[in-house]
C-alpha cells in the first residue's frame, strides 16, 4: 500500500484503513494493532512476536488486523506515521527506541503504547519502572551498563588496542552515556573516538572515518537505526578489517564478532507479546511496570575472527555463552 493511499484511507474517504476490518468484524471484534519500526516486518524477532500473539488467540487475519506500513520506516517517517496512526485510532502502537516512542506519545496521550528502549526513566517517557504512568509501557534494556560492558569485551579482545571507537545514533547517545564509555577507556589507556549519525546514509562515511583515524576496533552502540543496517555495517566492518561488538545476539548470527546482550527475538516473543496481550484484553500501560531482561548472553561467531586474523583469548572463551564455529 502506497503512503498516500494510507493517509486517504484514514482520513475515511476511500476503503477502510484495515484490509479486514469489515469482514472479521462481523463474528466479533477486530484489533488494530500500530507499528513504529525501523526494522522489516520479515525479521525473525517480528515474526516470534506474532507468533506468540496467535498463541494467545490473536490471529492476523481473522480478529487481528496489522498495520504494514509501519515497518522499514526511515526515521524521517516516522513522526508522520505516529500521526496516522493516531488518527486511525488503532488499538495499540508497538515501537523501538526512546526517541520512536517519544513521537508517538506526542502523538497520542490515549492510544496504548508498547515500546522498547534504552531507558524509558532517563528519558523521559515514564515516570518510573514500577509505575509507568500515562500510555506508555514496554521493555528496557539497561542500554548504559551494556555499552560499558561491549567495551570491555573489545578490550579483552584486543588488549593491545590503544584506539577504539564507537558508532553513535545521535538521538540515542546522551552526553552522560558517551562520558562513562570515555572514563572507561581512559582507565585502560585507550583513546576512544565517537562518529555519530542521524540517518542511513551516514552509516558508511562514519565507519570508515573510524577506520581512517585509526580505531582498531568499533563499538556499535544499541539503536534501532543502527540495527536496521546491520547489512550495511557488516560487510562493511569486513572489508575494513575492523573487529565489532554488537547489542544483539542476532547479529552475530550474521556475521558479526562479537554480541552481548539479549536476543530480540526473545525481547519480541516473550515480553513484547504479553505486554501486548495484557493490553488488548484490557489493562492499562500506566497499570504495567516496565519489564527488563535479566539474562544476558556473550557470542562469539569464531568464524569472523579466523576471517579478520584474530586470535580470541580463552578467558573470553569461557565466559562466552555460544560460540558460532
Amino acid at each position: 500500500m502506497r503512503r498516500r493511499d494510507f493517509i486517504t484511507q484514514v482520513g475515511g474517504t476511500a476503503a477502510a484503513f484495515w484490509p479486514v476490518l469489515a469482514r472479521a468484524q462481523q463474528p466479533g471484534r477486530v484489533y488494530r494493532l500500530g507499528s513504529l519500526n525501523q526494522s522489516l516486518r520479515t525479521e525473525p524477532w517480528h515474526t516470534a512476536f506474532y507468533e506468540a500473539l496467535r498463541k494467545e488467540g490473536f490471529v492476523e487475519g481473522q480478529n487481528l488486523s496489522v498495520d504494514q506500513n509501519g515497518y522499514g520506516l526511515r526515521v524521517d517517517q516516522i513522526h508522520e506515521h505516529a500521526v496516522e496512526l493516531a488518527r486511525a485510532q488503532v488499538d495499540v502502537i508497538i515501537c523501538a527506541g526512546d526517541p520512536t516512542i517519544q513521537i508517538a506519545r506526542e502523538a497520542t496521550k490515549s492510544i496504548p503504547i508498547v515500546g522498547n528502549a534504552l531507558d524509558m526513566v532517563g528519558s523521559g517517557v515514564v515516570r518510573s519502572l514500577a509505575k509507568p504512568g500515562g500510555n506508555v509501557t514496554g521493555v528496557n534494556f539497561l542500554g548504559t551498563e551494556l555499552d560499558g560492558k561491549r567495551l570491555e569485551i573489545l578490550m579483552q579482545a584486543l588488549p593491545a588496542a590503544r584506539h577504539m571507537a564507537v558508532l553513535a545514533d545521535v538521538k540515542m547517545i546522551s552526553p552522560q552515556r558517551l562520558e562513562m564509555l570515555q572514563d572507561l577507556a581512559r582507565a585502560h589507556g585507550i583513546e576512544l573516538s565517537t562518529h555519530r549519525v542521524a540517518k542511513s546514509q551516514e552509516i558508511k562515511d562514519a565507519i570508515e572515518s573510524a577506520k581512517g583515524v585509526g580505531a582498531e576496533a568499533l563499538n556499535v552502540l544499541a539503536s534501532p537505526l543502527l540495527n536496521a543496517n546491520r547489512r550495511v555495517i557488516l560487510p562493511l566492518v569486513a572489508t575494513l578489517r575492523l573487529p565489532a561488538v554488537y547489542e544483539w545476539g542476532e547479529v552475530a548470527d550474521e556475521g558479526g564478532l562479537f554480541a552481548y546482550g539479549t536476543r530480540l527475538k526473545q525481547i519480541y516473543r516473550d515480553m513484547m507479546a504479553r505486554l501486548v496481550v495484557k493490553v488488548l484484553r484490557g489493562a492499562k500501560p500506566e497499570d504495567l511496570p516496565i519489564e527488563q531482561p535479566t539474562q544476558f548472553e556473550l557470542v562469539i561467531n569464531l568464524r569472523t575472527a579466523k576471517a579478520l586474523g584474530l586470535t580470541i583469548p580463552e578467558s573470553l572463551f569461557a565466559r562466552a555463552d555460544e560460540v558460532i564455529e
